[in-house]
């Protein structure tokens, strides 16, 4: 079954481009000019992602992807005309999957959508195969379901999120190096920063934080993360 992809650009020409490209790469395809319709189209149509332009008039894709994050987990791609860091980490932190900065090739957009949604498809890793669930303390991953619990209440995680957090669970005595992680999420050679894998694992923590976990991810100084006890403070 065609996935369907939700284009927001102010600009008619982006959106053009970039629908012809997930056309022919056999997605379906639907868009909005500004982020009001898109915050419509997304509740209206449940698209499977969304590529998201930061840079727009009225309602900028920063606040669109902050509402959206409110009742939604849809994966989000984000656009934007400014190869600016602080736009970068705002929006990873925001719940986005990854950015692309314009000019880009629609073959790249196409090919990283691709990888998003691939994820948000692929099965567990090896190690976890043999069950659809991981426990580790207070933390209960639903691997079939991509749900997160801590004492049985539902963090909300992205598909990035909830995919660093299923790799650290799956080998809880292993240290992850980031590069480790990408290459778990994306495979070798993805071009992802180690600054945007740390993003996300704040992210992660910041909201556990809020459902009461202070220890769901350790940082091991100068190697990387690995799964925390997951109990009690």
């Amino acid at each position: 079954m065609p996935r369907t992809v939700l284009v927001v650009d102010d600009d008619s020409h982006i959106r053009q481009l970039l629908v012809f490209a997930l056309s022919k790469a056999g997605f379906d395809t639907i868009e909005a000019e500004d982020g009001e319709a898109a915050l419509a189209l997304a509740e209206s149509a449940s698209p499977h992602l969304i590529v998201l332009d930061i840079n727009m008039p009225r309602m900028d894709g920063l606040e669109v992807c902050r509402r959206l994050r409110a009742t939604s987990d849809v994966p989000v791609l984000f656009l934007s005309s400014r190869d600016d860091e602080i736009d970068r980490v705002l929006g990873i932190e925001l719940g986005a999957d990854d950015y692309v900065v314009k000019p880009f090739s629609p073959r790249e957009v196409v090919a990283r959508i691709t990888a998003i949604l691939r994820r948000a498809a692929a099965p567990p890793p090896p190690e976890v195969r043999a069950t659809n669930a991981i426990r580790a303390g207070r933390l209960a991953l639903d691997l079939d379901g991509w749900r997160a619990e801590w004492d049985g209440a539902e963090v909300p995680l992205t598909v990035t999120e909830f995919s660093i957090l299923r790799t650290l669970a799956a080998m809880p005595s292993k240290v992850f190096s980031r590069d480790a992680i990408i290459d778990r999420l994306r495979g070798p050679g993805f071009a992802l920063t180690d600054r945007t894998i740390d993003s996300h694992v704040r992210n992660l923590r910041a909201k556990f934080a809020e459902a009461g976990a202070g220890n769901v991810i350790e940082t091991r100084t100068g190697i990387g993360y690995r799964l925390g006890p997951c109990s009690d403070d």
